[in-house]
């Protein structure tokens, strides 16, 4: 595992079925936020791109499915091997 510069090693994670590196503990929000993907999901009822709004569990817009339960991504720590998958984006 390589260092990052604030000491957390750094992890690799399964986004979408692709590899992505992240900081371990990190929330997972941020994680995705740092690689450009800001859209997690899609609204069942138009369609519109969702993405993280409050950051702090109030909202459910940050839902994603890991490792194969419905969690928030903004509370949601990265450890390694996790699999995430965005709900419905394209």
């Amino acid at each position: 595992m390589a260092q990052e510069t604030d000491g957390r090693p750094v992890v690799t994670i399964s986004v979408d079925g692709a590899p992505l590196e992240a900081r371990a503990g990190e929330m997972l929000t941020t994680a995705l936020a740092r690689s450009g993907l800001l859209r997690l999901r899609q609204s069942p009822r138009n369609g519109a791109p969702r993405g993280a709004f409050c950051h702090m569990g109030v909202c459910q817009e940050c839902a994603l499915h890991v490792d194969g339960a419905v969690r928030q991504a903004c509370l949601t720590p990265v450890r390694a091997g996790m699999a995430v998958e965005r709900r419905g984006v394209l």
